[in-house]
């Protein structure tokens, strides 16, 4: 299984497979918009990768064969005032 990433333009970190390199039918209209812009990044073949950087490989997989897409978005930043507050509570317990 070929799939073809793009890089978003507007989001770091957010990758956009597809796959077929520049055929964008399958995916909606708002999240281009959104997305920005494609830019090619690199073709690669799924089932000679065991693991994928960033994503779940065998999730990557099901959704382009459900979908026609995968939208890679970046981990959630911690809130780091929430968790200092959370460990200066723990530790005046204790």
């Amino acid at each position: 299984m070929l799939c073809a990433i793009y890089k978003s333009p507007k989001k770091d970190n957010t990758y956009l497979y597809i796959n077929t390199k520049d055929d964008f039918s399958a995916v909606p209209e708002t999240l281009l918009r959104t997305f920005g812009t494609p830019q090619f990044v690199m073709v690669i073949k799924l089932e000679e990768r065991h693991k994928l950087a960033q994503a779940d490989i065998e999730k990557v997989k099901a959704d382009l064969k459900a979908s026609g897409y995968y939208l890679q978005v970046p981990p959630p930043v911690p809130n780091l005032l929430e968790q200092y507050k959370a460990d200066k509570a723990a530790s005046s317990q204790g």
